[in-house]
């Protein structure tokens, strides 16, 4: 039998119980798309923090104290490889930030409020949504810039000097509102000011309480290893040095641990699928033994019943192949659409995928095809 007819005849297998094979092909296609969407969407994930990262870059590190010495940030600014240095002050914990003066005191809503760098943006990446951040006129007036979280959970929808806040009982007007900060979220929930304007209306900011830099990227390993004597040579081990794309990285590893275990529930789809292709060839073979044994009464040899239906057990697993790898992509594009996230689908991954599906066909249907081969022509016609 040519190739041609092989296929043909493993066709005519599968159309004469079209349900039967399109059920079957279903546990084949859970399976294969149930892994290729976590493959993919973790893939997707991987280049949506990469994506971050290469915009926000991965030189950016941060040294916190309770109380650094106000000289912290001009020292940290005189090592060599620091290109960029801005700090913020925590402000003190009397000093909330409230709608309006009718709030109770108790909802603070959990916003942190800064004395902030007027550099601040440019060493974090952070970005404004609306309005404008603080300059050297505003930092020193009452007003106040905040972030993303902090501005939802003050119901402020656009920034405007007729728009108040009460800062420590005293009113600012609020200029501007950030984008989410990645690598910094905790900016995201903060109300920023200008250090000028903390201590002249709140009598504060005057010591660091955070200060992030950016170093070059050969050298970010060297300077994180010096920056907490820098910051504070008297008690250096009482503050913490971090690089905040760690945690990015961190998070990404994180994921992975977890798409294993669903990679590992496909799997197991996977072996269900196989194992129900291998019970509906077994069931064709008795329902056809009139068929193999007419064919083998007509000159057919033995070879040639076992690769009809390792054909069609083939056959089948592609199809629900094919349908798995259809509806794994369509999972990872409309996840990553709704993430804001690059969809990407690895070619390897849907190579290993159809792979996967020959095999499944060729172990589920060996047997079953080895049992209609060894039906004698008349015991196939009697039955």
């Amino acid at each position: 039998m040519s190739p041609a007819d092989l296929l043909r005849v493993g066709v005519s297998g599968l159309r004469t119980r079209p349900l039967r094979a399109v059920l079957s092909a279903l546990g084949i296609a859970i399976g294969i798309a149930a892994m290729l969407s976590v493959v993919g969407i973790s893939a997707s994930g991987q280049a949506h923090v990469q994506k971050t990262l290469d915009s926000l870059g991965t030189n950016l590190l941060t040294v916190e104290g309770d109380q650094l010495p106000d000289t912290a940030t001009a020292m940290i600014r005189r090592i060599g490889p620091v290109t960029l240095a801005a700090a913020v002050s925590k402000l003190p914990d009397s000093v909330h930030v409230y709608r309006n003066d009718h709030v109770p005191a108790e909802q603070t809503n959990g916003i942190i409020a800064y004395a902030a760098d007027l550099t601040l943006p440019q060493v974090t990446g952070a970005r404004i949504a609306q309005g404008s951040w603080l300059n050297a006129a505003t930092a020193a007036y009452p007003a106040v810039v905040l972030g993303a979280d902090a501005a939802r959970r003050l119901g402020i929808t656009a920034p405007s000097p007729a728009v108040l806040l009460v800062l420590g009982g005293r009113s600012f007007a609020v200029v501007g509102v950030l984008r989410p900060v990645p690598l910094t979220p905790e900016l995201d929930s903060a109300a920023l000011i200008g250090v000028p304007a903390a201590r002249q209306y709140l009598g504060s900011g005057r010591h660091p309480s955070k200060v992030y830099l950016r170093a070059t990227d050969q050298q970010v390993v060297a300077v994180r290893d010096v920056l907490a004597a820098t910051a504070d040579p008297v008690t250096p081990y009482e503050t913490i040095v971090s690089r905040p794309s760690d945690a990015l990285v961190a998070k990404l590893a994180t994921e992975h641990a977890f798409n294993a275990l669903l990679l590992g529930l496909g799997a197991v789809a996977l072996l269900v699928g196989g194992i129900g292709v291998a019970n509906t060839m077994l069931i064709s073979v008795l329902e056809r033994r009139a068929e193999i044994g007419l064919r083998r009464s007509l000159g057919a040899r033995r070879g040639h019943i076992r690769l009809q239906f390792l054909t069609e057990s083939l056959l089948l697993t592609l199809l629900g192949g094919a349908a798995g790898t259809a509806l794994g992509t369509l999972v990872i594009h409309g996840y990553a659409a709704l993430q804001s996230w690059p969809a990407t689908v690895p070619w390897w991954a849907v190579s290993a995928g159809l792979a996967a599906t020959v095999c499944v066909g060729g172990i589920a249907g060996i047997h079953p095809a080895i049992r209609a081969a060894r039906l004698s022509p008349t015991t196939a016609l009697a039955a």
